[in-house]
């Protein structure tokens, strides 16, 4: 009966691996680490390459836009610091101009203090003339008029000192104008100089704006160049992310090349009978704790299938002729590589059902034909479904 079993089973295996042979460049197959599970990693990292793409074309606008965004706060820069240049411009004149200024008002205020004293002098002087002539009785005007000879030398004399003091009151009044007219300049230059003191205030406080906003916009074109650096910084990630990705997709293609290379090989590769194994001591226990690794949840026929696809490869001539070989094959079964299969036998963690199936396969018992590889379905890829895996 099992004998008739297995018959049947081989024919189908036979149908499945020329179904399988005749689309491998479609389909890759596998087992932990085979061909399928290749092309799925290679599915994996492709979409992890794009998603690395768009994060570098993302940085890379966002980039652009920064740069743009610093081109334009650079012109408003040198716009303000064209405006500051001006504005400073501008206040040093002032500065010049009231400088002048309190230089002409200087200049002013000493004409006018002299024009005041001379005044003051021309003043005191004939006050003291006068009052000479009117209180010397020898000298003056009425002398002269008493003692002229005649009435001409009499009129002579009365002119002369008209004269003088018309000249002196001329003077006087001279002075007085003078001084008038320097109060009027010193106060245009006070006016003048108040002016440009307003000027400069509002000069100051233009200055002071504009260096405010020079120092703001410079701040936010320090801001936008550290967040450009930054964003050039994850860019320069994402580009090696995505070289580090194209090496693995290169390696990740590379390997399945190989492994379909190997899976058609196997297709057509001698097999041996299961008599003709020996296994070694230590063989059951490390393909139960295999079996528990892999399929410890799944239904016993599911334990018995993934046995089955160790032994098969022991009988395969391309694959190692042990359990221990084949077992640890680099890159073959998943729970060899994380560890875990090292802590199972450690503790011995497989189940009696476990060990049952170990017992069934390694006795040449087969419930997947010739299959090789076993992996979670995947669309695309046809074989025998057992619990949660498909072999194939």
């Amino acid at each position: 009966m099992r004998g008739r079993k297995k018959t049947a089973v081989l024919l189908l295996v036979a149908l499945l691996v020329g179904v399988i042979s005749s689309a491998d460049d479609k389909i890759s197959v596998e087992a932990t680490g085979n061909p399928s599970k290749t092309q799925q990693e290679i599915k994996d990292k492709e979409n992890e390459k794009n998603q690395l793409t768009g994060q570098l074309d993302e940085e890379k606008d966002k980039i652009g836009s920064l740069q743009g965004e610093t081109n334009t706060l650079q012109g408003h820069l040198n716009n303000l610091n064209t405006q500051l240049t001006e504005v400073s411009d501008h206040l040093a004149d002032l500065e010049q101009q009231i400088k002048d200024k309190e230089q002409d008002i200087l200049e002013t205020q000493a004409a006018l203090e002299e024009a005041r004293e001379i005044e003051a002098l021309q003043y005191s002087s004939m006050v003291i003339r006068a009052r000479e002539t009117y209180e010397r009785n020898d000298t003056g005007i009425v002398s002269a008029i008493l003692n002229a000879g005649s009435f001409a030398e009499m009129v002579n004399a009365a002119d002369y000192f008209q004269s003088i003091a018309a000249y002196e009151q001329r003077k006087l009044d001279e002075f007085m104008e003078n001084r008038r007219l320097i109060e009027d300049q010193e106060a245009r230059l006070q006016a003048d100089r108040a002016e440009l003191e307003n000027m400069r205030v509002e000069v100051e406080a233009e200055q002071s704006r504009v260096s405010g906003l020079i120092n703001q916009t410079s701040n936010s074109i320090a801001r936008y160049e550290s967040e450009i650096s930054e964003a050039e910084r994850r860019a320069r990630d994402y580009e090696e992310q995505i070289r580090k990705a194209d090496e693995d997709l290169d390696a990740l293609r590379k390997k399945l090349a190989e492994e379909l290379a190997l899976s058609r090989q196997a297709a057509n590769s001698v097999w041996r009978d299961i008599s003709e194994v020996t296994f070694a001591e230590g063989d059951r226990k490390l393909l139960a704790n295999l079996i528990y690794c892999e399929a410890g949840g799944e239904p016993y026929e599911g334990q018995v299938a993934v046995g089955s696809v160790v032994i098969n490869r022991v009988l395969s001539s391309v694959f190692p002729d042990t359990v221990v070989g084949v077992v640890y094959q680099n890159r073959q079964f998943s729970p060899v590589a994380s560890g875990r299969l090292a802590l199972a036998l450690a503790e011995d963690r497989a189940t009696a059902k476990c060990y049952q199936a170990a017992d069934e396969a390694m006795s040449g018992y087969t419930n997947v034909g010739q299959c090789l590889f076993f992996r979670t379905p995947i669309e695309g890829l046809t074989g025998i479904n057992i619990g949660g895996h498909v072999f194939y």
